[in-house]
């Protein structure tokens, strides 16, 4: 099933182009944040830093990207559910294998991004912490795991719904605004920076970029990576729920 995945990646390598171009506010954010810190700095955050900052970012967003909520809502709107369904495992593996097929193109567009970041901000502007290097990888693919099983809650109320791909653009709304993606978090005032750790989203793409860094305690690091994996069980957990019972209801109905 990876084999086949992948191979359809390769075959639409076109649309990974145009998503890659589609990907590219933070670099906007970063020339605009540049031209401001060049006067002062906000806080920690110079040229340099708001650099790494989010090269980083581009990296992080560019390997934890999931389309999945539109490809759920695509097969119970045309009735190729059916399909998955009548097949001998659980349609979320097969939607995971999908997924997870297409991380080798996306790493491969990222790694260009993540060499430039290496040269033009240089050792300084990462972290010196072996464990910020060490838990890196996990909270990158701890944060695609999280915003995966998000996507698949929201696929699955198209089962009840008909289309859920209103509050997909929802989640994206809020994921722009309060994951660090046009702004890191602590520029945030300090009571909006804490409450935003209430939501999802700051574990999706700013933890990573933090880690990596060196912006954060290596005690919250790790306080952070046990959240993200506690989530991601407990969501996953909640779409099964949703799935076997709007699977129950399910209708296959278009053309």
């Amino acid at each position: 099933m990876l084999r086949v995945g992948f191979t359809e990646n390769v075959a639409y390598r076109g649309e990974f182009f145009v998503w890659f171009l589609a990907t590219n506010m933070p670099l906007i954010m970063l020339l605009l944040w540049r031209s401001v810190a060049a006067e002062a700095p906000f806080g920690r955050f110079g040229t340099r830093e708001f650099t790494a900052y989010f090269l980083v970012t581009q990296v992080v967003r560019l390997s934890t990207g999931s389309w999945v909520v539109w490809q759920m809502n695509f097969d119970a709107q045309s009735g190729a559910l059916n399909a998955r369904l009548m097949r001998p495992i659980h349609a979320f593996v097969a939607y995971t294998t999908e997924q997870v097929s297409s991380l080798p193109i996306r790493l491969t567009m990222a790694f260009p991004v993540a060499i430039v970041a290496l040269v033009v901000v240089g050792p300084r502007g990462f972290s010196h912490d072996p464990v910020s290097w060490l838990i890196f990888p996990l909270t990158v693919f701890l944060a695609w795991g999280r915003n995966f099983v998000c996507m698949l809650v929201i696929g699955t109320l198209a089962l009840y719904l008909g289309s859920s791909r209103a509050l997909s653009d929802m989640w994206l709304g809020g994921f722009f605004i309060l994951s660090g993606y046009i702004m890191p978090l602590e520029l945030f005032p300090p009571w909006l920076a804490h409450a935003v750790y209430l939501t999802p989203f700051p574990y999706i793409l700013s933890f990573p970029v933090t880690t990596v860094l060196g912006l954060e305690p290596r005690q919250v690091m790790l306080t952070h990576l046990a959240t993200q994996a506690a989530f991601v069980a407990l969501v996953l957990a909640l779409g099964v729920a949703l799935w076997r019972a709007g699977t129950r209801r399910y209708e296959a109905y278009g053309g």
